[in-house]
């Protein structure tokens, strides 16, 4: 699987987008931490759970010393304002799911999508209001819908939470779910998001109509464009497939970020911070500003070229067209972000030797070290956003 250097820029303004900054007004922190709704969901992930190291912490940084590993929850909740923009319907589903894994040095960080047609057991789980599921065999978005039965988004959470670390034996220390109305207030606050479409994509269902080239979506259209899934030129119908356009949006939502200056114009990034908070539900300790700050201030060197996107690597599921199974590089993956190495490891080189006449080894005659060769651009082919490893300046790769 190949991997992708990410523009340094890009990386610092996914860092602000997911840790979501700092400003310097008293007031304005104070209600950015109140519009985030938090629930500490501990006493329904069981006494099972995976292994995490602790390490003595720094003031600035509440969590330093130890890798962080958060889960980002889309729910399509169908109800209020969401339900205006994704159409009425009971109950809480998962359209997205995402492990973000933050290294333990701050130098790294790696955002795998899981698709949400996977294949999966889901654990017996249980709710705040003393109701419990049994374990089943099914799609893997089932399990925040099975939590959600309480009517708690944090149960469903709890449910997500639960079958991840179940499948990866990757511990989950903060969550953190956005909503359909959210997402929309957060791009509109941005002024919109600029992005090549490379065809013409039309999908009534979910309310796309948008020609080939360079657009800036507004809200409306940036949901649509990540939730499309049936129509023409949005692919083949199946989640797989619609996961790169999301991983698409975040990168271009970065990059919009950083070039409006944000992180340095309080009042264009509180209006910003405003709108993206507000659609937040998460885990006391992801909602509290005060340690996004200091995680956000810690992140501030990571180098270039150490965000990696990419998706569980998934097969056909025999039983069902409609589902995938993940296959063995995805154990790999998920070994590698337990134990905080880089779950997609460079090849290699090693430089060829060259023999002398005699037949020896002569160190002095040794040839220099063999880098990749250059493919002509005609004859590139673009990486598979959403499958292969993936950053966003593979977007224009792409579109052209």
């Amino acid at each position: 699987m190949r991997r992708h250097p990410i523009a340094r820029g890009a990386a610092v303004a996914v860092v602000a987008v997911l840790a979501f900054g700092v400003t310097g007004a008293a007031t304005a922190w104070v209600r950015l931490e109140n519009n985030i709704e938090t629930h500490d969901v501990t006493d329904l992930l069981g006494d099972d759970r995976p292994e995490v190291k602790t390490e003595p912490v720094d003031p600035t940084d509440p969590n330093s010393g130890r890798a962080l590993n958060i889960l980002l929850m889309g729910s399509d909740v169908r109800d209020g304002e969401n339900a205006a923009l994704g159409g009425a319907n009971d109950g809480m589903r998962s359209d997205t799911t995402i492990v973000v894994h933050i290294s333990a040095d701050r130098q790294r960080m790696e955002l795998v999508s899981i698709p949400r047609d996977s294949h999966v057991e889901i654990p017996a789980c249980e709710r705040s209001d003393g109701s419990s599921s049994n374990a089943k065999d099914s799609r893997f978005n089932e399990a925040f819908s099975i939590g959600a039965q309480s009517g708690n988004v944090a149960d469903a959470a709890a449910c997500t939470i639960r079958t991840v670390e179940s499948l990866t034996g990757v511990f989950i220390d903060g969550w953190v779910v956005v909503d359909f109305a959210g997402f929309v207030n957060m791009v509109d606050a941005l002024g919109g998001i600029p992005l090549c479409i490379p065809n013409d994509m039309s999908s009534p269902k979910a309310g796309l109509s948008i020609t080939a080239g360079n657009h800036v979506l507004d809200g409306h259209t940036a949901l649509a464009f990540a939730r499309a899934r049936t129509g023409t030129g949005v692919g083949d119908g199946s989640d797989t497939n619609r996961l790169g356009r999301q991983q698409q949006l975040l990168g271009a939502t970065a990059n919009e970020v950083l070039s409006k200056n944000l992180l340095t114009e309080t009042t264009a990034l509180y209006r910003f911070l405003n709108a993206a908070t507000q659609s937040l539900t998460a885990d006391p300790n992801t909602g509290n500003i005060t340690s996004l700050a200091g995680l956000a201030f810690s992140l501030r060197n990571i180098p270039s070229g150490n965000i990696t996107f990419m998706t569980v690597p998934f097969g056909a599921y025999a039983a069902d067209k409609n589902q995938v199974v993940w296959t063995s590089e995805a154990d790999q993956i998920w070994a590698n972000m337990a134990a905080d190495v880089p779950i997609v490891t460079p090849p290699v080189v090693t430089p060829p030797v060259v023999e002398t006449p005699a037949g020896t080894t002569d160190p002095a005659t040794t040839a220099p070290p063999v880098t990749d060769p250059v493919t002509p651009p005609e004859t590139t082919e673009p990486p598979k956003p959403g499958v292969d490893p993936f950053t966003p300046d593979d977007v224009q790769a792409v579109c052209g």
